[in-house]
């Protein structure tokens, strides 16, 4: 299993045809009417010139661009961005807390109910899973965010510059830095950061304690049987496992979390060895297969952490995601329960 990167996805080709077109036209209009134009404001043109620019403005009438280093290279952007289309789902939440003015998200990002509110009020376009190439150059966008590796990236470059990130290169905190320093916000990057260490500081006395020696795991059924996820794969793992550092079963700590993949998959039969004495649990949203089939067995009904009713359900739609304000919304979830697994 991995991190679906979005694709760009049918027809992106036209993108490219689009771009072309439009600069066509914008071509043929310019020749239309230059004469003219430059006839009658050539003296005022020549003399009249923008000293409160720099040099990179003036030359191309746009925002001042600098140098970021992308997880694919150095990329020039916006110093400040103003219409920043990301197409990673993940990352959308980042820009929500800096404040960071996004334009067009995936439905899977739009859909997160840590961030549904903020998106909405800001007017930011649901995009589908799948953006047409019309819609991407309807909003206009001076940024992309994708992920390294996704398809059609040259076509998007036609449009406004791409940055390129490496999924789970780095932690929440250190990418919320980064995002900072893409969007010119490193301040209020720095100050969420500090805001949230103060938080875990605060708690992770608090559950230690109520938690003890027992062992928690993240189990969500699916077609094949069950995924067991660790420390970088959302539902709560960055809390659990980075922030309070609670141990999952031995099994589980080999296979989903020092292998540093942060997942793993497991069939029925192997249920009782990977799960702790607290379990978080929800349907995996990757298939529609009845849940039914793990929570109705026999093994699941067995397990101790089912009979003393330490088991606590995630949301299936938003605790996949682990950007800051979704970790926000989950953190106060994840303490209550856990200090109420005595």
């Amino acid at each position: 299993m991995h991190k679906q990167r979005k694709a760009i996805w049918i027809m992106m080709a036209l993108i490219f045809l689009l771009v072309l077109s439009a600069c066509g036209q914008a071509a043929t209009t310019n020749s239309a009417t230059g004469d003219s134009t430059n006839t009658a404001g050539e003296t005022e043109t020549n003399t009249d010139s923008d000293s409160s620019s720099s040099p990179d403005q003036a030359a191309t009438g746009k925002e001042e661009l600098v140098t970021y280093q992308s997880d694919a290279g150095e990329v020039q952007v916006p110093k400040n961005p103003k219409r920043i289309v990301d197409l990673t789902s993940f990352s959308t939440g980042y820009f929500v807390a800096l404040d960071a003015p996004v334009v067009g998200a995936l439905s899977g990002a739009m859909n997160n109910k840590y961030i549904k509110e903020q998106l909405e009020a800001a007017g930011t376009s649901d995009l589908g899973e799948e953006p047409t190439p019309e819609k991407l150059i309807s909003l206009k966008p001076d940024l992309f965010i994708v992920y390294t590796g996704t398809e059609g990236i040259d076509k998007l470059e036609q449009i406004a510059p791409v940055v390129q990130i490496t999924f789970g290169k780095r932690d929440f905190k250190d990418l919320m830095l980064e995002m900072g320093k893409l969007t010119n916000r490193e301040d209020a990057a720095e100050a969420w950061n500090a805001q949230w260490e103060a938080k875990i500081n605060e708690l992770k006395p608090k559950v230690q304690e109520a938690v003890g020696d027992r062992t928690v795991s993240i189990l969500n059924p699916y077609a094949k049987g069950l995924f067991v996820f660790g420390h970088n794969y959302g539902r709560g793992g960055e809390i659990i496992y980075g922030e309070f550092g609670l141990k999952a079963p031995a099994k589980a700590q080999a296979e989903a979390i020092d292998s540093g993949t942060g997942w793993a998959s497991i069939s029925m039969e192997l249920l009782p060895e990977y799960s702790g004495d607290i379990i978080f649990t929800s349907p995996w949203s990757g298939d529609t297969t009845d849940p039914k089939i793990v929570y109705d067995n026999a093994l699941w009904k067995n397990l101790p952490a089912v009979k003393a009713n330490h088991v606590f359900q995630l949301d299936p739609t938003s605790d996949s995601y682990n950007d800051p304000l979704t970790l926000e919304g989950q953190l106060q979830f994840i303490s209550d329960s856990l200090l109420s697994a005595k």
